[in-house]
């Protein structure tokens, strides 16, 4: 090798040593930069920035340290970094509390500009909320939710604010989204406005997921229930089973003769089990053991039924064994609300199958009725120790 070949080869490792070097240092400045941002302290955060001078995110959060320097700390972040839609917004907030409100309209669109995300939307709309722009609070409060982000519920309550009126607010929602709806759903419940919730849960059996929102839909048939809403509860019901979301019936009681496994919500069978006294639906119906050890007074099954007003018989096939008569096996009606009994069978006792049945009066008051199987121990009599099928039960008008 020539000594012109032999200096230009130590030259380049020389380069080669050097740029290793120069990226050491680079990745233990970065490294030492970092853990000293991390300690979050407002001296932390200016030596961060002296050991790596151009990143943006050190001076966004050194400004909410050193207010008396917030703008020009801020502007410096947005000159490392146009994109940076939070220091426009940081900024514009700096800008509205001076006065300068032009100003801090103009960043906050910037925001928008440059970032089409939910924060820049949210922001404007709590701008012109702030601004009593009413007009201007609607459009970017749709936008926002157009946009959702994990939780809009803070937007839900700045709309609460200017409208406390959940139609009103229900109309920012973008038509088809399942998001928003399970969102404001859930707002709605929390505030109890169960009645709109119920309307637009029939929207959300449409367009959501069968398997994630099932439980929610039938939580609010159950506030419906609780809440007295007979039409919405039952539309919503009709809707869940149409859309194949619940495998059940119209028919009164819904699931007469046991044959599927109940829909956990209250207008399907509730079948409790307890120590003692076990229940179970299937193709004979609901079988229940009693074994001598249960308690002296449970309900074996039960159901909420929207019925109008008028007169109604409850007729059902039954058989007994090993049950003795007037041991307190029965079959009550109930007001859902007070509880009250409308009318009650006489008790169940027979080793053949029987078909039986009792009157009811429901009354104009009371829109849903609850159907009880209950055990209630009459008085000297032992623990039954049998079993217990009912084949089927039905309520039907009667004139």
């Amino acid at each position: 090798m020539t000594k012109l070949g032999k200096l230009s080869d130590i030259a380049i490792r020389m380069l080669i040593i050097g740029t290793c070097g120069w990226g050491i240092r680079q990745s233990w400045a970065l490294a030492r930069a970092g853990f000293l941002f991390d300690q979050d302290t407002e001296a932390s955060v200016r030596a961060a920035i002296r050991k790596v001078p151009d990143a943006w995110p050190y001076y966004m959060r050194l400004a909410q340290f050193d207010q008396l320097n917030a703008r020009p700390l801020l502007n410096k972040a947005l000159g490392l970094n146009r994109y940076n839609a939070q220091a426009d917004i940081e900024l514009a907030l700096q800008e509205e509390a001076g006065g300068d409100y032009d100003q801090a309209e103009h960043l906050m669109l910037a925001a928008f500009e440059v970032d089409r995300t939910y924060l820049p939307r949210w922001s404007l709309a709590n701008f012109y909320l702030r601004r009593d722009n009413q007009p201007a609070f609607w459009y970017w409060a749709r936008s926002a939710a157009a946009v959702p982000s994990q939780d809009i519920s803070p937007l839900f309550d700045l709309c609460w604010r200017v409208a406390p009126n959940a139609e009103t607010v229900a109309s920012i929602l973008p038509e088809g989204n399942a998001e928003t709806l399970r969102q404001f759903i859930d707002y709605l419940l929390a505030r109890n406005q169960v009645h709109q919730a119920g309307l637009l849960a029939q929207q959300l059996v449409l367009v959501g997921d069968k398997a994630a929102d099932r439980p929610r839909i039938l939580a609010v048939i159950d506030h419906l229930v609780t809440g007295s809403d007979a039409s919405t509860a039952i539309a919503l019901w009709r809707t869940s089973i149409q859309q194949q979301w619940v495998a059940a019936d119209l028919m009164a009681p819904n699931n007469p003769r046991f044959a599927r496994q109940p829909v956990p919500v209250t207008l399907d069978w509730g079948i409790p089990d307890y120590a003692g006294l076990h229940s179970w639906p299937g193709s004979s119906g609901l079988e229940t053991e009693f074994s001598g050890q249960e308690p002296e007074d449970a309900a074996i099954a039960d159901q909420v039924v929207a019925l109008t007003p008028g007169n109604y018989q409850v007729s059902y096939w039954y058989r007994t064994a090993g049950v003795a008569p007037d041991t307190g096996i029965r079959w009550q009606m109930l007001d859902e609300k007070s509880d009250a009994v409308l009318a009650e069978s006489t008790d169940l006792s027979s080793d053949a199958s029987v078909r039986a049945e009792f009157q009811v009066s429901v009354p104009e008051d009371v829109p849903f009725v609850r159907l009880r199987l209950n055990y209630h121990r009459a008085l000297g009599t032992p623990r039954i120790t049998g079993t217990l099928v009912i084949e089927w039960v039905r309520i039907e008008a009667q004139p």
